[in-house]
């Protein structure tokens, strides 16, 4: 007798079922959220749980202190961005997932990294749900591989690529992409909800039991998250995320995610004919190559994971043409930037209500340090009154509502960064004046304000 089938809507974001459409998640408090399910009717009933404790097959519980630390934990990759970002290397028996748009070079970063483990001798199995072995094979000769010890699998069945690790038997796995594999038992089609969740749970447990390191590569959806639900997130050791625009030659990827290291940490990359290089000096990058100060362009200082970066910062200012002044910010939250345009139309006293401000930070990047305030206020200032530095200064600061200027976390290791890439001028809150009390600021410029106002003495 054929089993009964039923409908059932899962959530995206947290996994919450429901045998009815909802509009909003009453777990996560999501809207339209629910995909629809068809599932046989004998997979939606659970047995009963034992209230008795099970004792059969305890498993081995030991102390933490009595664990020995591993010294060979982390695996190199030879590829230094990629490296930093993992915390110094692959952490041995993690699951890792990277996702991004379409084309933007996750397949061609990791095939690289497995063309660098396979030559130090590890072997790699690559699980290709989407590509044939011929496609691969004519990507690794553009790119200039030439690996022989890369196995490739075209499968997306679960089993069978469980079949292919007890034959293999890889240290480093890969699987491009997660949307692909299925289980036959699930009645979902591939890519859904419940198949992407039982997939990754079963994933976990064999790098954890078996000890493989695991890639899993995951496509993004229109609002700029890993398609399926967002427990796969939690689930995983290490998220990283492809930033950045697929059309220009920088590709930006970030850490959203790491047990075994630092977040937010970034590293950026080269598209090049030869697959992705690494670039080392970021803010070359970001810092525009004119020796001339201009009008609405202000340098500042923000922290990206351990990293340090000199920034730019430009802004436009310009009467409008419509009956409501247009905002628009690229890569600065647009409720920070917002809020610097009412600080400076409240206690500045400049008209922009009639004015279009345009907000831009240079190469891409998308910050949220709360230490840019003063930046975006000034370059905001300097735009409409067509005033700049008369020469490169560097601008700290977190502008509180009533326009009094806070002090920046880590502001010695800033003027650091800042003195490295050759600035000398820099603008940093009063309130930071005495943690750089015993700061050897020899040959350097530095300045303090403690009210928005404060700023033009500094610009003509």
């Amino acid at each position: 007798m054929m089993s009964k089938q039923k409908r059932i809507f899962t959530c995206s974001e947290c996994g919450y079922k429901t045998s009815r459409w909802l509009g909003q998640c009453p777990d996560c408090q999501n809207w339209n959220s629910f995909t629809e399910e068809i599932v046989e009717g004998n997979s939606l009933k659970s047995g009963r749980r034992s209230k008795k404790l099970h004792t059969e097959s305890l498993p081995k519980v030991i102390a933490l202190h009595t664990v020995d630390p591993m010294s060979d934990i982390r695996i190199e990759t030879g590829i230094d961005e990629f490296d930093r970002i993992l915390g110094g290397g692959i952490f041995k028996d993690s699951l890792v997932l990277i996702g991004g748009e379409p084309g933007i070079g996750k397949s061609t970063l990791i095939l690289q990294v497995a063309d660098n483990l396979s030559k130090a001798g590890r072997k790699v199995l690559y699980i290709s749900g989407e590509e044939s072995p011929y496609q691969l094979k004519d990507r690794s000769k553009r790119l200039g591989l030439d690996s022989r010890n890369i196995f490739i699998l075209n499968e997306i069945e679960m089993k069978k690529i469980e079949s292919a690790l007890n034959t293999i038997q890889p240290e480093i796995l890969i699987v491009d992409s997660i949307q692909t594999v299925y289980f036959n038992e699930i009645d979902s089609i591939p890519g859904s909800v419940s198949q992407i969740r039982e997939v990754t749970a079963r994933l976990m447990y064999i790098a954890k039991s078996l000890g493989i390191t695991i890639f899993i590569i995951g496509h993004i959806t229109k609002g700029g998250v890993i398609a399926g639900p967002r427990i796969l997130e939690h689930m995983v050791d290490t998220v990283l995320y492809f930033e950045g625009d697929r059309d220009n030659y920088f590709r930006l990827l970030r850490s959203f995610k790491n047990r075994f290291g630092p977040t937010n940490e970034i590293g950026m990359f080269e598209m090049t004919g030869a697959g992705l290089k690494e670039v080392k000096d970021i803010s070359q990058i970001l810092i525009s190559n004119s020796d001339a100060q201009l009008p609405g362009v202000v340098l500042t200082s923000v922290f990206e994971g351990s990293r340090c970066l000199i920034i730019e910062i430009q802004s436009l200012v310009t009467p409008t043409s419509f009956g409501m002044p247009r905002r628009l910010s690229t890569g600065i939250d647009f409720n920070r930037f917002t809020l610097m345009v009412a600080i400076i139309e409240k206690k500045i006293h400049i008209p922009l209500q009639t004015m279009d401000v345009f907000l831009n930070v240079t190469g891409g990047l998308k910050v949220k340090e709360p230490a840019l305030d003063l930046a975006i206020l000034t370059a905001i200032t300097g735009a409409f009154k067509d005033q700049k530095f008369p020469e490169p200064t560097i601008v700290l600061g977190e502008v509180g509502l009533n326009g009094e200027i806070r002090p920046v976390s880590r502001v010695e290791d800033r003027i650091r960064a800042g003195k490295r890439q050759g600035f000398n001028n820099f603008i940093v809150p009063n309130r930071n004046k005495k943690g750089l009390k015993n700061f050897n600021s020899k040959g350097l410029k530095i300045n303090y304000v403690s009210y928005v106002s404060n700023i033009f003495q500094f610009i003509n």
